[in-house]
């Protein structure tokens, strides 16, 4: 069975907006900044040689107009060869690919997908996607990229109501720019003690 990854690129104060998610978001590209060699190699190590996407229709929309115009590069070329699964409602529109719409229930066909294969699959952008993946036992590991920035606003990792979860550490690694590439499984619901 393929393994699911979520990677995000995050602030201190959890945001994963930049740029051209569609609105008037003011900070732009605020990760560019702290961006290095080294820290571009240590993404390209934890998405892997070979993997295959998965995507929300609005993230899909995006890359689709950028990824495949974008010169050649390690990262370029996996994400154009990758196989993009995509939640959408309007699979027939798909044209960035090779590419699948996972169907009415994405979770049964991400379930039916997660079957197939051997290509690890990866979740980048897609916030709205992370809380189902997490309920429904369907994500393995996350991977934040932290960068050392507060925001103060933007669209967050995980949405108000996402189930209570506990992940167990698996590497932390940090980058002379101050960013902090932390891997971690996902684990079992999380416990707590009781109020007093």
């Amino acid at each position: 069975m393929r393994k699911l990854k979520i990677i995000e690129h995050i602030s201190l104060d959890g945001v994963i907006q930049v740029s051209g998610d569609g609105d008037d978001f003011p900070y732009g590209d605020w990760t560019a900044p702290y961006r290095t060699p080294e820290g571009r190699d240590a993404v390209l190590a934890a998405h892997g040689e070979r993997f295959d996407l998965l995507l929300g229709r609005r993230t899909y929309d995006s890359w689709s107009g950028y990824w495949p115009k974008a010169p050649g590069s390690p990262m370029a070329d996996r994400l154009n060869a990758a196989v993009k699964y995509v939640v959408t409602h309007r699979p027939e529109s798909l044209e960035w690919g090779p590419c699948e719409g996972l169907g009415p229930d994405f979770v049964e066909g991400l379930r039916r997908v997660k079957s197939e294969g051997d290509r690890d699959l990866v979740l980048s952008g897609s916030s709205t996607l992370t809380s189902t993946l997490l309920a429904e036992g369907l994500a393995d590991e996350v991977l934040l990229i932290v960068y050392p920035a507060l925001l103060g606003a933007g669209k967050r990792f995980f949405a108000q109501g996402t189930p209570g979860r506990a992940f167990e550490l698996v590497s932390s690694r940090a980058m002379p720019s101050g960013i902090v590439l932390s891997a971690y499984k996902v684990a079992a619901p999380l416990k707590s003690e009781g109020r007093p």
